[in-house]
């Protein structure tokens, strides 16, 4: 049983430790856009705009969810019976979940607001195929 108390401990302390520095992050404006962490959505990642917008306002909603998971890591060894580990386990996961998605549902809606980049070719030659610009 302690073994198992020691890696939900662990679980919960480094995930929320890594949900913490992707809120802050995000907050800041300091996360660079990328396929693996952040809100990741079609509206997110249309442009480098929507990202940083959708990340900053997700920010708040996954520092929560990171200080969750932390607390609830952090509190289990202090508890003495099986049943109280695991129910601190499962309210910090579910609890670090929820705020996740909220944060990403709040992200995606920031970024929504955020008009597409013009896919306009700015090139004199682009409705021809080049035929028409040769010389």
């Amino acid at each position: 049983m302690l073994a198992v108390q020691v890696i939900l401990c662990a679980v919960l302390v480094l995930g929320g430790a890594a949900l913490l520095t992707l809120g802050f992050r995000g907050l800041r404006g300091r996360l660079p856009r990328n396929t693996y962490v952040g809100v990741r959505t079609p509206a997110a990642m249309r442009s480098e705009e929507a990202f940083e917008l959708a990340n900053r306002a997700a920010g708040p909603a996954m520092l929560g969810a990171g200080g969750v998971a932390v607390l609830s890591g952090v509190a289990m060894p202090a508890l003495a019976t099986g049943f109280t580990v695991a129910m601190v386990a499962v309210i910090g996961l579910v609890g670090a979940f929820a705020l996740m998605t909220v944060g990403g549902v709040v992200g995606n809606r920031a970024a929504e607001t955020v008009p597409a980049p013009s896919r306009v070719n700015p090139s004199p030659c682009a409705g021809c195929a080049g035929g028409c610009c040769s010389a």
